[in-house]
């Protein structure tokens, strides 16, 4: 998977717990975000008594970032039940911890400089030097593993954190007025998306997205800026928009996760309850998103 891929589903498609490696530094001056929320209800005819709403999440954000908007703020108060897409607790974390021990690293002997291109060496001693990392702390992790961490080091030094994400911020609020949450998803089908079975598709698509991480801003920026404003088509072209290019990616990664979801927010609205769900902003925009599919099953969906 290339990195300006990786940032996009990191920023809106998988929240996945390894993103908790990016620590935030000190912020500076705080800015109010004003991301989209939708609502969803049941035809009276079919008298279900639920209700939805629908929050798009960022995984990794600045620590200055205001996103609980009043509207976001009644909703809340009005849920009984926070949905997610993952469990982020000490038991999800420890399962996460055995999955990366048993398919992130390469077999004894075996270094990821060794695998790599002699073309591909300049850009990954670069990517080292502009991660701040040590060749040895990521010298023994499969290629899928090192990018990651590549990745999120930088995204640290950007001041973004994964502990001041959506989910991460509302987990513990959950967690804190002990409010029930449930998940769509599980570690183990998370993980999946991210561990690619292809060694030597894996191994190039590293190669090939190494030079992206000398500008992790240039991708975050625009992203952050369309998701702050609320503006939905813009977010769903920087998001979803290169994954037109990999059809199959898109496939995996958002349309059949979105199709799994949507019965699972049907079943939701059966119940009475109020249902405050968050998910990566990917998952919400255009006409494939969860919003259009729920429209599509006639439910009525108000929002952007």
């Amino acid at each position: 998977m290339k990195f300006q891929n990786m940032l996009a589903f990191l920023f809106g498609l998988l929240i996945s717990p390894i993103a908790s490696v990016a620590q935030a530094q000190p912020a500076l001056s705080p800015f109010q975000a004003f991301p989209s929320l939708w609502q969803i209800k049941c035809d009276p005819i079919k008298g279900d008594p639920g209700e939805v709403y629908l929050l798009g999440a960022v995984h990794v954000l600045p620590v200055n970032l205001h996103w609980r908007t009043p509207g976001i703020g009644r909703a809340l108060s009005r849920s009984d039940v926070l949905v997610f897409e993952v469990p982020q607790d000490e038991t999800a974390l420890a399962q996460l911890n055995g999955l990366i021990q048993a398919q992130g690293f390469l077999p004894a002997g075996q270094t990821l400089r060794a695998q790599l291109h002699p073309a591909a060496l300049s850009d990954y001693d670069a990517a080292l030097a502009a991660s701040g990392l040590s060749a040895a702390s990521v010298e023994r992790e499969r290629p899928w593993l090192a990018g990651l961490q590549l990745m999120f080091a930088q995204i640290a030094k950007l001041k973004f954190s994964a502990s001041d994400g959506v989910d991460s911020i509302l987990m513990a609020d959950a967690a804190r007025n002990h409010t029930q949450m449930r998940y769509l998803e599980t570690i183990a089908e998370q993980f999946a998306l991210l561990a690619p079975q292809d060694r030597e598709l894996e191994l190039q698509e590293f190669e090939s997205g190494l030079k992206d991480l000398r500008d992790i801003a240039g991708g975050l920026e625009p992203l952050l800026h369309a998701w702050s404003t609320g503006n939905q088509t813009q977010l769903d072209k920087l998001i979803n928009g290169d994954l037109d290019e990999f059809p199959q990616a898109r496939k995996l990664l958002l349309d059949d996760r979105n199709k799994r979801w949507a019965p699972k927010i049907e079943a939701m609205l059966k119940e009475k309850h109020v249902f405050f769900i968050t998910v990566g902003a990917g998952h919400l925009t255009g006409p494939l998103g969860v919003p259009a599919l729920l429209r599509k099953a006639g439910y009525k969906v108000e929002g952007p």
